[in-house]
């Protein structure tokens, strides 16, 4: 199972990659192995501030619908449109072309409450 060192994760299974005051939020690839092919990535919160553990989006696969979780505390900058398109990226790229939102972090501290790399790895294990 592929978990970047670089990224910080959630028990919700999200990963977050820190880029200044901007997080790149994604699905694992534990998430989405266990979710199987993703056919819809449902995202309506571009411009909407949220609080950390608020549902951003749905996704939808084969079998089931799972929601996808903030986070980190901020407003939903971008969403990825290729997803809109093509949502296996979810599947095929889970840690590149397959990331789903940016957001601009309210409460950056937040990020210390995160999981590193190994205690994702120990959480799926």
């Amino acid at each position: 199972m592929n978990i970047p060192e670089n990224l910080k994760y959630t028990k919700e299974h999200e990963w977050v990659k820190i880029e200044g005051d901007l997080a790149i939020v994604g699905v694992t690839e534990h998430a989405q192995a266990q979710l199987g092919d993703i056919v819809f990535v449902d995202i309506q919160t571009v411009g909407e501030t949220m609080d950390k553990d608020e549902v951003f989006g749905a996704i939808e696969a084969v079998k089931t619908v799972a929601d996808a979780f903030m986070p980190l505390s901020g407003t939903v900058e971008e969403v990825n449109e290729a997803l809109e398109g093509d949502p296996q990226l979810v599947n095929k790229d889970p840690y590149g072309e397959g990331w789903m939102v940016k957001i601009k972090m309210t409460a950056p501290e937040e990020v210390e409450t995160l999981l590193d790399a190994a205690a994702y790895g120990k959480l799926i294990s």
